[in-house]
Parts: structure tokens; sequence; C-alpha cells
């Protein structure tokens, strides 16, 4: 069979000794990652210390005094999904919210997923519910074999508390499906060869008819191979009762269509790398770049509104919402049934606002504020339902202050506190601090410091710096009783890195990273390095790294690029074969963010952040550890497979861990994220204190 690689990639097939690596079930490659793992765990998991450490992190997962967060679905009840010590796996429950504010609320248990899964024989991961509006009697769960992104899909009814015996049924897939009504379903599903986009995801969407095989669904829309995913669904908003089509072209741009009785498709004109909203006759866009319309012109990271049945009339009326500035961007909004809440985030820091639209649909929104986060906390606030009233969740939390969740109705006064969550460590000892790096082109490079009160800068003090770095997503303070457990209740000091490529200035610095500009999240992230040792917080022997995901490749440049600035490297769930990744997993859906490696032009730029390939002799790198999942189906294992087997092969100081079970977060239940979790916590600690 001829392949279809282009010329380096069969060069690099013939040159890559870790190939084998990539079979990721076949039973040499897992014989092989079994034996790291032993050698890891030999080494890093059989203390007195790591036992310790593994249960100080258990008991804060574990704990009954954690805020069940409810969201509400129907009229009466309010539903959280819980794990626990005696239901590892999770079920799901519900309770009223009368019985919510209660201290210790009465629940019901309305799906108990160790149970069903010891009934099936399998490792069951809940991935969610989609609950049919207005009704709210049935919907679709969502369940994961060992946590991957991949699903079963089987229908059940919440009166009964059972699955519909000869309901809706999907088998395992990477599942996009939503109601149409109580007798059809909008699938887009594996249907065979040909079926699946480039980036593994359903290339065609149908109209599924409530007792007929799959089969007979009628295609709806298809897309193209190389798309990342098409989908389709229904707004049930009584009165506002609307079908949508989406084609999902890369991670930043799509099309969606308004589908007509008759099954027509009309587009929606916005830009393609717009983000796009319809709530009852409004419609929101945030326009990713600058956008000229109706003789306008509106500011990337805007907020912008307009009628929607007008636009699609052709009147481009539009009124600016939120408009960003150099410090400030918009990070997220939910509506109430007559209000829009923002959440701003301010240099990091959020701010709430409330805007109420004119009730004539013309002239200025109304604009007051909901309030400010405490000094270097997070604020959020979303609406509990939007159909029904303007009563909103609200949350606070800080790297030393635990959640508080508050209930509020807009325009009723103060929001009450409803929950509290207890503190996991003594955060007296400690002092948040927010400072700015300058990065080698000059930009100022925010970032968060969690430190000792009695802190002496003398360069010696165990520091781990975090970070992230990607997809316009932005590191917030938060608090974590796993970090105040495992790193600052040790005497660390905890660094939280704001770098370009996330979403914390929004559009703007995401794009300041993306593709040929890759190379600026490591710039940035040594810069906050070099500036915690010139301000003698700490230096290269004792300064750790960890990330995961993204950050797990941006960890993997910071041990090729900048092994001089650290004594240790955690890079969790990671990309790291730049060179192969767009054919691994769901690689290919993030050419947007990184490039196609396939491209000779463009292989030249990823080339210079592919850790895979800059892995070489004579770098001098800090000891690291690669931690994964089997079953990571979107990132995959093989990435960190591969690296560990190079590091090796090198010379260097080089761990491996993969979880066979887990998905993208490498753990199915609360004792296996413990375990994860201080794994490279005391990877770090062994490295660090000398």
């Amino acid at each position: 069979m001829t392949s279809s690689l282009p010329p380096q990639q069969h060069q690099q097939q013939d040159e890559d000794e870790n190939l084998w690596l990539e079979d990721i079930d076949g039973e040499k490659q897992l014989a092989w990652a079994r034996a790291q793992n032993a050698i890891t765990v030999q080494a890093y998991a059989q203390s007195p210390a790591f036992e310790a450490l593994q249960q100080g992190i258990l008991e804060v997962l574990d704990s009954d005094e954690r805020i069940p967060m409810v969201r509400k679905i129907g009229p009466r009840f309010f539903y959280n999904f819980w794990r626990d010590k005696e239901n590892p796996k999770g079920i799901w429950r519900r309770t009223t919210l009368d019985e919510y504010r209660k201290p210790r609320p009465e629940w019901e248990t309305v799906l108990d997923i160790d149970a069903l899964a010891a009934a099936d024989g399998e490792n069951w991961v809940w991935h969610g519910a989609d609950c049919l509006e207005p009704e709210y009697r049935r919907c679709l769960i969502s369940l994961s074999r060992g946590g991957a992104d991949a699903d079963v899909v089987r229908e059940f009814d919440l009166e009964a508390k059972q699955f519909v015996e000869g309901g809706f049924s999907l088998p395992e897939a990477k599942n996009h499906v939503g109601w149409k009504d109580i007798d059809h379903l909008y699938v887009a599903t594996d249907f065979g060869p040909g079926s699946m986009t480039s980036s593994s995801y359903p290339r065609i969407v149908k109209e599924w008819r409530r007792g007929t095989p799959l089969e007979s669904a009628v295609t709806v829309y298809e897309g193209l191979h190389e798309d990342m995913s098409v989908s389709a669904w229904r707004d049930n908003t009584p009165g506002f009762e609307r079908d949508f089509v989406s084609r999902q072209m890369d991670f930043y741009e799509s099309e969606t269509w308004l589908r007509g009785t008759d099954g027509k498709l009309v587009k929606i004109d916005v830009p393609d790398d717009s983000n796009s909203d319809i709530t009852r006759e409004w419609m929101l866009v945030e326009p990713r770049e600058d956008w000229t319309v109706g003789g306008a012109t509106y500011r990337s990271g805007s907020l912008l509104a307009a009628k929607f049945d007008d636009y699609m009339a052709g009147r481009r009326e539009l009124t600016v919402l939120f408009e960003p500035d150099d410090t400030t961007a918009l990070d997220d909004y939910s509506w109430t049934r007559n209000h829009l809440v923002l959440n701003v985030m301010h240099d990091v820091v959020n701010q709430l606002e409330v805007l109420t639209p004119p009730a004539d649909g013309k002239g200025p929104w109304k604009r007051e504020s909901l309030g400010g986060a405490p000094a270097l906390s997070t604020i959020a606030a979303g609406g509990i339902d939007e159909d029904e009233n303007d009563d909103y969740f609200l949350t606070v939390s800080g790297f030393l202050q635990p959640t508080t969740l508050y209930i509020g109705t807009i325009g009723q006064g103060e929001p009450q506190v409803i929950k509290d969550s207890p503190s996991f460590f003594d955060a007296s000892r400690h002092r948040v601090s927010q400072h700015f790096a300058t990065s080698k082109d000059g930009t100022r490079v925010p970032y968060f410091e969690i430190a000792p009160k009695d802190l002496k800068a003398d360069g010696t003090n165990p520091t781990l710096q975090y970070a992230y770095g990607g997809f316009e997503i932005p590191l917030q303070p938060a608090y974590s009783g796993s970090i105040g457990r495992a790193w600052l209740d040790q005497g660390g000091v905890y660094v939280v890195a704001n770098i370009r490529g996330g979403g914390e200035y929004g559009p703007r610095w995401h794009q300041a990273a993306l593709q040929e500009n890759r190379l600026r999240t490591c710039e940035d992230f040594a810069a906050v390095s070099e500036d915690l040792i010139a301000r003698g917080i700490t230096s290269p022997a004792h300064l750790g790294a960890m990330g995961g995901s993204n950050g797990g490749l941006l960890m993997g440049n910071m041990l090729t690029l900048y092994p001089h600035l650290y004594g240790a490297i955690v890079s969790e769930v990671a990309l790291l074969d730049m060179r192969r990744y767009t054919h691994l997993s769901a690689g290919a859906s993030w050419i947007a963010e990184y490039g196609d490696p396939d491209q000779p032009e463009e292989w030249e730029f990823i080339r210079t952040f592919s850790p895979y390939e800059n892995a070489r002799p004579g770098l001098a790198c800090p000891p690291v550890l690669f931690t994964t999942s089997t079953r990571d189906d979107r990132v995959g294992p093989v990435h960190a497979r591969k690296m560990h087997a190079k590091m090796k092969a090198l010379g260097y100081d080089s761990s491996f861990y993969e979880n066979l079970e887990g998905g993208h977060s490498a753990a199915t239940d609360n004792k296996e994220s413990a375990f994860m979790d201080a794994l490279g916590y005391a990877y770090l600690w062994r490295h660090l204190r000398n």
C-alpha cells in the first residue's frame, strides 16, 4: 500500500527508532509502559512521605465539606455529580433549593455510576447529561470507558430514574448528540468508513427518528474530511424554538446555519473566527479580529449585541456591550431571564457588571456593577435558570481564600452566602502578590506568586512555576487544597505565569503566540523564571516547572530550550512530537494553534518548538517526569512514550508513568487523581530540596 505521508514524514519514519511505541494498545508497548511505571513507582512512590502526600490530597478530593456545585434542571430540582470515598466513580443526585440551603442537604440519588459499572462490567466515567426542555423528563446520558473522550449515549428517564428500555442508544464514539424533540435526535457520530474527519471527530450529522435504526437516519449536513467536526442542535426555549447546524473548520473558525422546517440552511453572516450565541431575541458576537460591518469597525475581543431576526433580515445594527483595552478582557457572560452578566478581567482579576437590554429592543443597555473580586481573587456569576427568573449563583475564590458560594437575584439587594468551602491548609502563613516580568520582545507578562510571609530572598526557596499558555484559556486565582497541602504547607513557593497564548488579555494575548510565534510562550515563561531568580525568590537548582496538555508541550520546550533555568520538570499528558502530532489521536484539530507540519514551510517554524525534535546530546537537561494515560484519545500516550524513550537513549534523567485508564485527565476517580498529583509533587520535592 502506498503511503500518503509527505517526504519529510517518510524520512522521519526511517530515522525514528521509537515509532513502534505508537501502537497504543499493543501488548509489547503496554508491557514497556508497565515496566517504566514500575521503575518510577519504585523510585518515587513507595516511601512514607509519598503515602502521606497522596493521602493528604485524597482527603481534599474526598472531603464531605467540599461545596457540591449544582445545576438546575427542570422546575424543581438542582442536580450535582459527586465523588467521594464511598462513591469513587460518583453518583448523580438531586435536591430542592430549600434543601440545598441547609448545611447538610438531603440528596436523592438519580444514577449510581459505581453500581452501573459493576452491573455492566465496565469502568464507566461520567460525561454528563443533556435533558430535553421544557419538560426535562428525558435525558441523554454520556458515559466513557476509562475516561476517554469517546463515549456511549443512553436515554434516561428522570422521573423513573432509570434508562429507557428500547430508547435512544449510541455505541462508543466521539459523539455530538442532542435533542430535536421527544422523538428525534440530531446525531453526529461514527457512521462508518469516511464519516469521521482527520481530527477524529464526526464529519456528518443526521436526524434520527425514534424506533428506527441509526442507519436510516436522514443526513442534515456533511462537512469535509479536513474539517474538525460538525454538529446540529435545537434551542427549545419556549417561543424561540430554532434549529442550528455548525461546521467547525478548525479550532477557531466555524460556520453556523439556521435550519428551517424544510431543512433549508441559511448562514448566520458573522466572521468565521468569531464566537456567536443566540438567546431568545438576542444574538451576541465576539469577534477575534477587528470587524468592519454596517459602516463601523469593532475591536477584536469586543462583545456585540443585535436583534437576531433583524440581523438575519439584513440589518446590521450592533450595540457594543464590551470593548477591551490594554489591560482588560472579557472572561465570560451569562444570561438571566431579563439581564446579561458580564465577567471582565482587569490584569487577570475579575469584575462583574449587569447589563439590561432596552424594553423596546432599541437604545442603550442599562449598566450597573455587580461587584468586584477581593484583591488578587476571582469572582464569577452565572444565571441559574435563564428561562424562568433573574436568580444567580456567585462564587469568590483566591489562592489562599476557600471558595464561597452566594445566591442572589438581580435587582433585589446583596447576594447571600449559601455554602462555604473549608480550609484545607493554613493560609495565614502565606501571602499572594502579583508581579510583571519583561519578555524577550519587551512585553509585560503578569504572574502570581504565593509564598510564605517570612520568605527569605536568598535564592534557596523550592519554587514551582506553572502555566498553560494556549487556546485562549486564562489562568486565574483559585483555591486548591491539593496544592496547599502538597506544596505550600511543605514550605514551597507556588507561581502561576499568565503567558501569551492564553486568554488573560483576550484574543490579542492568544494570537500573539500562534503558529510561527509559538516560541513567545517559552520566552514569556523563561522571563518569569528569570525574574524569580533575579528577585532572589529561587535559583535554577530549586526552581521546578509543571504543565499539562498544551502546558506539557511548554514543559517539553523549557526542557530542551531553557534547561539551565530548572532543577526539575514535570510534563503531563503532553504534546511533544510536533512532527507527527497531526497523525496522532485528535492532533489534526489543533493545526490552527500550531501549524501543519506536513507543509514544509510550516514545519520550518514548528520544528523550533518540537521537544522531540530538539532533544539532542549535550543539553544538560534537568530531571524530567512524563505522565500520560493509555485511554487519552485526545493527545494520546504516544508523545510521552516516545519522548521518554528518546531522553533515556540520550542518557538523560527521565522518568515516566502511564495510567492505563483516565483519559486526558489521566485519572478516572479521586484515588487515581491523588496518586497522579502526588507523584508529580513528590518528584519535584525530591529534586528541588537539595
